[in-house]
């Protein structure tokens, strides 16, 4: 592996690269905070994409457009007058010694849930305690992302199921609540019911350490490939896809299903 000055070393050259973008290249010019968001958004995808595959490979390719993404942002802050990659790196310095006190200072933990306990407790008394346990989830987050963190959060706080088997329960009334809604017709109270439901199953999964995010990716790659499979058999057999019929597609189904 290289050493911490080859490394300090890339840094260098990925800031003095950033100076000479920024300052030669009519693109780079023209790049704000804001055009930048959504290329961001669409970098960190990207990385998630790679992490489900477990591709090292891309991985490294996708963090370094992220970094890049990183030192544009300070950048420009820069240009403003505002911050620079410093402060940045300041700020999350500071923040991560503030955080782990049984690391940096003298506290002592028993666990891994003690330290994210302490995290929160600490994140808390931040500018002064104005913090709310939920304030730090961002509002654009993805709706199954952000029922996990704000489960997560309330769980850090002690607000938690004693049991986690009871979840199942809860479950279960959740499903019998959409099927009276479902019956009743209103489809306002369905979707309410629904989202409860949903809400449910995601508290489950973080009960059993399952990331409920990764687990639902994982499940629409599998059907991708399985649909996938049923189309080329289509093709190869010249038969549209929906003439195809039910029966044959879900032969084609278990076929795809044994081939993984």
């Amino acid at each position: 592996m290289n050493t911490r000055e080859e490394k300090l070393e890339a840094f260098g050259k990925l800031l003095d690269i950033m100076d000479e973008l920024r300052e030669k290249c009519p693109w780079d010019r023209e790049q704000t905070l804001e055009s930048l968001r959504n290329l961001t958004i669409e970098e960190t995808y990207e990385l998630a994409d790679a992490i489900i595959e477990n591709d090292l490979d891309e991985i490294r390719t996708e963090l370094g457009d992220i970094m890049l993404h990183i030192v544009f942002y300070a950048k420009i802050g820069a240009e403003k007058k505002s911050f620079d990659i410093k402060d940045v790196l300041d700020a999350v310095n500071t923040k991560l010694v503030y955080r782990h006190p049984h690391v940096f200072g003298d506290r002592e933990v028993s666990g891994t849930g003690e330290v994210i306990s302490n995290w929160e407790e600490l994140k808390l008394k931040e500018n002064n305690g104005n913090k709310r346990v939920l304030g730090g989830v961002p509002n654009s987050l993805p709706a199954l992302i952000k029922a996990h963190r704000v489960q997560d959060k309330a769980r850090a706080v002690g607000f938690d199921w004693a049991n986690r088997d009871d979840i199942w329960q809860k479950v279960e009334e959740e499903i019998e609540e959409v099927r009276h809604e479902i019956a009743g017709g209103d489809p306002v109270r369905m979707e309410k019911e629904f989202g409860d439901l949903l809400f449910s199953v995601v508290n489950a999964a973080r009960l059993f350490g399952i990331e409920p995010e990764s687990a639902l990716e994982r499940t629409n790659k599998k059907f991708i490939s399985r649909f996938n499979y049923i189309e080329e058999q289509a093709r190869q057999k010249s038969v549209p896809l929906k003439e195809l019929g039910l029966t044959e597609m879900d032969k084609l189904w278990e076929e795809a299903k044994s081939l993984e």
